[in-house]
């Protein structure tokens, strides 16, 4: 993975800039931990990663464009998984998932923590 990764990784942190602060940090730090883990995949595994990290940059571009537009109540980003997609991996990948999800939950509830004592003052 050499020119076009760089590419692709430039364009998702400067996609995540558009992020709320938070998960801006949160995707940045995951962004960064992902290529450098496949800097020295095998091509059929390079491709696949760079195929979905693509995919990801264009669904994220895209949701920054709706909410830009207001074309959405309620900004959200990224899809839901499906089963078949899940099935498809490594518990190593596995595990990631389950941390990521463990830590985008405690931005969730701290965000919403926050918003939620704004109110009160």
């Amino acid at each position: 993975m050499a020119g076009g990764a760089r590419r692709l990784y430039r364009r998702i942190l400067q996609l995540h800039r558009a992020l709320p602060p938070a998960l801006r940090d949160l995707g940045d730090r995951y962004v960064k931990e992902e290529f450098r883990r496949h800097r020295v995949a095998g091509p059929a595994e390079a491709q696949r990663f760079l195929r979905e990290w693509e995919n990801y940059a264009e669904l994220i571009q895209q949701q920054l464009n709706e909410d830009k537009q207001n074309l959405r109540e309620k900004a959200v980003y990224g899809i839901q998984l499906t089963e078949e997609k899940l099935n498809d991996f490594r518990d190593e990948q596995i595990g990631q998932l389950k941390e990521l999800m463990d830590e985008a939950t405690k931005l969730h509830k701290k965000v919403n923590t926050s918003k939620d004592s704004e109110y009160k003052t």
